[in-house]
C-alpha cells in the first residue's frame, strides 16, 4: 500500500495532466459533431476488429458444426434443383436461369458477435456498405430468419435480432395462410410468440410457421418454426402461439443478407400521396 502511495506522490504531476487531458477530450467529443462522429467510427472499427478476432477463435472450434450445416444446405439445394429441372425439362440452362432470377439477391456474411441473453439482442456481421449492405435488409440462415440490418459502417453491420423486443414481422400458417405477428417476449432464445392469429385458423401443434411475404424485408415462405402450444383469447377471438424456432439462435456462424431489388419502388409506392396521379 505504501508503494502505491509513493508512486502516486512521485507521479502526481503526470497523473493530473493525464486526467485533465482525458476530461478535455471528453468535452471536445461531446460538444463537436465532427469529433463525435469520428470517435464513433473509430470505436466501431476497433470493436469490429476485436469481435472478428474472437470470432476466428470460436470458428475453429465450430468447424464440424458449420461443415454439417453446409452439407445439409447443399443437399436441400440439390433436391430443389432436381425438382425444378424435372418440372421444366425442355428449358435450356440459360432460359432456366433467366426464368428464376427474381427480385431477391442473397449476400453471404460471417457472424462475428451474437448476443442472445439480453432483452434487446444485437448481432454483428463482417459485411458493410462496401458489400452493398444497407438498413432494413433481411437476414436469414438456411434454416430460417435471423433478423434485419439495423446499422452499417464501411466493413461491418449490426442486425436487430429476432431476440429483440423491437422485432416484429408478419407470418403465416403454412397449412392455411392465416396470418399473425411474430415477436419475442424475452423468455427463451429458441422460442418466440405469434399473436393475433385469427380464431378461424386451423391451428395444430406441430404446424409450420413461415414468413408471409407481406413486407419488403423477407420473401414469402421462409420457414420460422413449429407450433409448440397455443391458447385462444376468447375476448379478442385470436390465438397466441408458442413457436419453437428451426434456427438455433445461440449458435450462428454464417448467414445470408437479403437484398430486395424492388424495395425502393415498393417504399415509393407505399409513401405516395393518394391524390397524386
Amino acid at each position: 500500500m505504501q508503494q502505491i502511495i509513493n508512486f502516486l506522490i512521485r507521479n502526481k504531476n503526470f497523473l493530473l495532466f493525464a486526467f485533465l487531458f482525458f476530461i478535455s477530450l471528453v468535452f471536445t467529443i461531446q460538444s463537436h459533431s465532427y469529433h463525435k462522429s469520428k470517435f464513433i467510427n473509430s470505436a466501431n472499427f476497433l470493436s469490429g476488429g476485436v469481435y472478428e478476432s474472437l470470432s476466428g477463435v470460436q470458428d475453429y472450434f465450430h468447424l464440424k458444426t458449420y461443415n454439417q450445416q453446409l452439407l445439409e444446405e447443399n443437399a436441400r439445394l440439390r433436391e430443389n434443383q432436381s425438382k425444378l429441372l424435372s418440372a421444366i425439362p425442355s428449358f435450356d440452362s440459360l432460359t432456366l436461369y433467366n426464368s428464376i432470377e427474381g427480385q431477391y439477391r442473397y449476400i453471404p456474411a460471417k457472424v462475428i458477435k451474437n448476443s442472445y441473453s439480453k432483452t434487446d439482442n444485437i448481432i454483428t456481421l463482417k459485411v458493410g456498405r462496401r458489400d452493398s449492405i444497407f438498413p432494413e435488409m433481411g437476414v436469414i440462415t438456411s434454416k430460417g430468419i435471423v433478423g434485419f440490418i439495423e446499422k452499417t459502417s464501411t466493413k461491418y453491420s449490426t442486425v436487430l435480432s429476432m431476440l429483440n423486443s423491437n422485432f416484429k414481422t408478419n407470418v403465416t400458417l403454412r397449412s392455411s395462410n392465416h396470418q399473425g405477428t411474430l415477436e419475442w417476449h424475452g423468455e427463451h432464445p429458441n422460442v418466440m410468440t405469434v399473436i393475433d392469429m385469427q380464431e378461424q385458423a386451423p391451428v395444430k401443434i406441430g404446424d409450420t410457421i413461415e414468413t408471409s411475404g407481406k413486407s419488403a424485408i423477407f420473401p414469402k415462405g421462409i420457414p420460422i418454426g413449429t407450433i409448440e402450444n397455443f391458447t385462444l383469447d376468447n375476448s379478442k377471438n385470436f390465438y397466441e402461439l408458442s413457436v419453437r424456432l428451426f434456427n438455433d439462435m445461440t449458435s450462428l456462424g454464417h448467414v445470408y443478407v437479403i437484398e430486395n431489388k424492388d424495395s425502393e419502388e415498393i417504399k415509393a409506392l407505399e409513401n405516395r400521396d393518394p391524390n397524386e396521379e
